[in-house]
């Protein structure tokens, strides 16, 4: 497996939207513009060639999605019973969750975010020698949601790696710079221990909202190109707030 920097990931999802958005955009992917969302789906299947479709995958919704290098199938157990899911290669299984009536627009930007997740795995392995690509094809890829828990093993260190592809996929630092220019003012986001004052909310929303992606997602993507400022939480002032 390759082990890459955050500078090199950051190389490769700029390489790789500028070419998709020339393919999907064309001419005018260059304009003067304000910040665009990466339109995933088209780019998992239209652009990777993946295909795309939901299943349940696990019964704690603990399995956000699924991608493999090679025909394979998936096996998961609830309450007692197995069942086995075919898993094509080049097939990203959703968790069927992300489609539920009720909750596609409450967990939109979770799902743009581990569709990422899973081409970003795909780009990763289509870099690797042919050594390297053979000993995936022996496994799937089961990828759970997006967090920050300490890297302790091989599989962690893939994972981070499709973490950080996938962010700078879905929220490339082209449109992040854009997005703060436009709803920021150009100015840094200032973090109390993980609260925003009201202006600095306001601008998140509206940051999410332009790029349909989740708060955490946004909030790590930002804090890494050096939008975010980290303060103590007793430095925290919210004018609007009555104290009895």
């Amino acid at each position: 497996m390759m082990i890459l920097t955050h500078k090199q990931i950051e190389e490769i999802a700029a390489a790789v939207t500028k070419d998709f958005n020339e393919f999907f955009f064309g001419k005018e992917a260059n304009d003067v513009r304000i910040a665009r969302a990466t339109p995933i789906d088209q780019f998992a299947k239209d652009y990777l060639g993946l295909d795309v479709s939901f299943a349940r995958l696990s019964g704690d919704g603990s399995i956000c999605g699924l991608t493999a290098y090679a025909d394979t199938e998936y096996i998961t157990e609830e309450m007692g019973i197995k069942r086995t899911i075919p898993l094509r290669q080049n097939q990203v299984l959703l968790d069927e969750s992300f489609i539920r009536p009720g909750k596609v627009r409450e967990l939109c930007g979770k799902r743009r975010f581990t569709l990422a997740h899973e081409c970003a795995h795909q780009i990763l392995y289509s870099m690797e020698d042919e050594e390297s690509k053979a000993a995936c094809r022996q496994k799937y890829a089961a990828r759970t949601a997006y967090s920050l828990r300490d890297l302790k093993t091989r599989e962690d260190w893939n994972e981070w790696q499709a973490n950080v592809l996938g962010a700078a996929i879905l929220m490339p630092q082209k449109e992040m710079d854009l997005a703060v220019w436009y709803f920021g003012g150009n100015k840094n986001l200032i973090s109390y221990e993980g609260r925003f004052a009201y202006r600095d909310r306001l601008t998140l929303n509206l940051i999410c909202g332009q790029l349909g992606v989740s708060k955490t997602a946004a909030v790590i993507r930002l804090r890494h190109l050096g939008y975010v400022e980290d303060r103590p939480y007793l430095e925290y002032s919210y004018p609007l707030e009555v104290w009895a």
